[in-house]
């Protein structure tokens, strides 16, 4: 069936095509799958005739490497937090730190002075504008006390709207007598060893 199915393609394509787009076509997908199906339809292969005593010998070999096996006491499983690693031991691995030239040492002490004073300088202009809007506010506070009592008053009192936030106490009650805590979530990431 398959072998007239593979002889009807190839005639197929052969009428359609001329000879150098034929060599193209046998490339393509569609030819090989034709391929495939004609093999897929061979015959199944016998079954190999198995000696009787080989495949008990077989069996009695598995079981005496099973025995091996079970005689050998299991391996216990690392504790890798406790294992330190041979190479932190040596002592030749002491890095010292690299020697610099003169020229390059003082570039990195005026890098780091010149760092600092940015640093200050932008501190310094922090702590200004800080101050000079909490002089701000004292002004305006000032001037709404001298117009009126009840507005310095309730612009002194917390806006409670402005960030919602409620607190309880501490509560002092005993803890509860053999309470089992839950544990949170976690990803595990333990290594499992086969034996």
């Amino acid at each position: 069936m398959a072998g007239i199915v593979c002889r009807i393609a190839s005639r197929v394509i052969s009428s359609q095509a001329a000879c150098s787009s034929v060599v193209a076509v046998r490339h393509s997908h569609w030819f090989t799958s034709v391929l495939s199906l004609k093999t897929s339809i061979a015959e199944p292969k016998k079954k190999k005739k198995v000696d009787p005593r080989r495949e008990i010998m077989m069996k009695e070999r598995l079981k005496k490497k099973l025995k091996r096996l079970e005689k050998v006491p299991p391996e216990l499983i690392p504790i890798e937090d406790f294992i330190t690693p041979a190479k932190c031991f040596d002592e030749t691995r002491i890095r010292d730190a690299p020697k610099l030239c003169f020229e390059e040492s003082e570039r990195r002490a005026h890098l780091l002075k010149e760092w600092s004073r940015y640093k200050y300088s932008q501190h310094q202009t922090e702590m200004d504008t800080i101050n000079e809007a909490l002089e701000a506010q004292r002004q305006a506070l000032d001037e709404l006390k001298l117009e009126s009592e009840e507005l310095y008053k309730a612009a002194l009192s917390p806006d409670m709207d402005l960030f919602p936030f409620q607190h309880e106490g501490p509560s002092y009650t005993p803890p509860v007598t053999n309470y089992d805590a839950p544990e949170g979530k976690y990803n595990d990431v333990t290594r499992v060893y086969t034996q």
